[in-house]
């Protein structure tokens, strides 16, 4: 149950603030990918556009969702980051090892400054994200995949790097498995992915043998 706002204290208040003067760090936290303007997209227009797809698509689902806790799941997801920063998903390196273990000490800690209600409420829907056993947390890890590709394909192909072009056909498929208007929108996605390469010259029936299974897909 929620905190009745009547019982909220000065030091509540105080704490939610500096918590949200936390979280505007994503607003300035930026990520590989690229909006269709040449801008770098930050993580908050990363989950901004995760929350609404979550809106749009969430009650078209296969098997439908809790929408709203869904979002809740996206809103929170990549909080972590205000401390550990973002890492883009084909980096090799040891801090993309430790990262797991670093977001959830930073999870801890961002929570433990928070009310208690308020902690544990960002806690857990930080930790079903992660676990990603519940149909919302399901949901809400597909689209955080999908998401990426359809910024991508807003993008000028110059800011694609070169690992990327098989992520087309390598990352979604997975993700959205378990539901069919899942499945469908990966490959939507996936085809307008393949419009903009065949567009600028690429050869996509070899990437695709190349990165696909028999069926078109991994």
């Amino acid at each position: 149950m929620d905190a009745d706002p009547m019982t909220t204290t000065d030091h509540d208040l105080a704490a939610i603030l500096d918590f949200l003067v936390l979280a505007e760090r994503l607003k300035t936290e930026l990520r590989h990918s690229w909006l269709s303007d040449g801008r770098r997209e930050s993580v908050a227009e990363h989950t901004w556009m995760m929350a609404l797809m979550a809106l749009s698509l969430g009650s078209r689902l296969e098997h439908p969702v809790d929408v709203a806790r869904a979002i809740e799941l996206v809103i929170v997801h990549d909080i972590a980051e205000t401390e550990v920063g973002d890492i883009p998903f084909f980096e090799k390196s040891a801090r993309k090892d430790a990262k797991a273990r670093a977001e959830a000490a930073a999870m801890a800690r961002i929570c433990a400054r928070l009310p208690a209600d308020l902690g544990a409420r960002i806690g857990a829907a930080w930790r079903e994200f992660e676990d990603g056993v519940t149909p919302e947390a399901r949901f809400a890890r597909a689209l955080d995949h999908l998401e990426v590709q359809f910024q991508h394909n807003l993008a000028d192909l110059d800011t694609w790097e070169p690992v990327e072009l098989g992520l087309v056909w390598t990352k979604m498929d997975d993700p959205c498995a378990h539901d069919a208007t899942l499945r469908a929108l990966a490959g939507a996605i996936r085809g307008r992915a393949e419009a903009k390469l065949a567009d600028a010259g690429h050869d996509v029936a070899a990437l695709r043998a190349e990165h696909a299974g028999p069926g078109g897909s991994p």
